[in-house]
């Protein structure tokens, strides 16, 4: 039988750790590790965590994202499969059974994940998978849309949302560069996407398996206004975009999307200007990570598996 490890990556997640982690514990499939790495939280999560002994909890001293702390989680465990996991996800009691044993028919699966909820009464979708454009804007799959069963088949994506991701060992290890699995110079946002990106590059399929079921509550609301949110965040949730086209991009399709790609970075130059002119300073983050970045992209192009039809027939509208 194959094992899973759940993980979870947490910052001042003390209002929705409980309800995620009995999702997590009453879930059919055996689990064979539940670790949790906090970011260095100021809320009460370390006493809530008592409560689960059998949950190893990591604390930092320090806010290491979204991706460092995954990394490090990965480091506790060598199972089969891992569950990255948001805190603000209620995983059905099925989710992982239903994933895993469709992985396990399908050996060259190397990342799946169900049909997850934004609003679950009203059957409002927030993701069932990813979809990217030929402008190179990920979006999640069906999100907003209400759920009238057109996602009701296992299907084929060009990627899936890390929010409740069960990823193959076997591909982890296959795709990561130097120990980093997730690229740790995205901090948070898009990673997921990056990593899809690497994962078809180097031969593997992405799936959504719609029996799999959870509820999203996304700590980055609709209704919440930005300037709540971090400007180191905010920063990267644009510029982000950037990196995972440096490092996974072919030429060739790049210049044959370009009018598309151009006219979608004027839009955000726009916004900027007028809405938020403090993320033009996510431009020195580039900069910074250019070099690296192209190294990791000339590290991706020596596992590369397939050729760049087979990639980029993934890559449908503009917007």
């Amino acid at each position: 039988m194959a094992n899973i490890a759940v993980q979870i990556v947490t910052y001042n997640s003390a209002e929705d750790i409980n309800n995620c982690l009995n999702a997590v514990c009453s879930q059919t499939y055996p689990i064979e590790n539940i670790i949790i790495v906090d970011n260095n939280s100021k809320d009460n999560i370390k006493d809530i965590i008592t409560k689960y002994p059998h949950v190893q909890f990591v604390q930092n001293m320090i806010n290491n994202g979204f991706v460092g702390g995954h990394n490090q989680a990965l480091t506790y465990t060598n199972t089969d499969y891992v569950l990255v996991l948001n805190p603000d996800v209620i995983l059905e009691k099925d989710y992982i059974k239903n994933i895993v044993e469709y992985m396990v028919q399908h050996k060259n699966i190397g990342a799946a994940t169900g049909k997850l909820y934004r609003d679950f009464k009203s059957q409002i979708i927030d993701s069932t998978g990813i979809d990217i454009k030929k402008n190179r804007r990920a979006v999640d799959r069906g999100s907003g849309e209400v759920d009238k069963r057109q996602y009701d088949t296992a299907s084929d994506v060009f990627g899936i949302s890390g929010a409740a991701a069960v990823y193959k060992r076997e591909m982890i290890d296959m795709i990561s560069d130097e120990g980093q699995f997730f690229d740790e110079s995205f901090f948070a946002y898009k990673e997921d996407v990056d990593v899809s990106w690497r994962a078809r590059l180097a031969g593997w399929e992405i799936c959504f398996v719609p029996t799999a079921i959870a509820q999203h509550e996304r700590g980055w609301k609709g209704n919440e206004s930005r300037k709540h949110i971090s400007l180191r965040t905010r920063k990267h949730s644009y510029i982000n975009r950037h990196y995972y086209i440096i490092k996974n991009d072919n030429l060739l399709y790049f210049f044959l999307h370009f009018p598309a790609i151009f006219a979608y970075e004027m839009l955000c130059l726009v916004y900027m200007l007028f809405k938020e002119p403090q993320l033009f300073s996510a431009y020195k983050l580039l900069f910074k990570e250019y070099k690296a970045l192209k190294s990791k992209r000339r590290s991706i192009k020596l596992k590369r598996k397939v050729p760049s039809a087979q990639i980029y027939k993934y890559f449908k509208g503009i917007w």
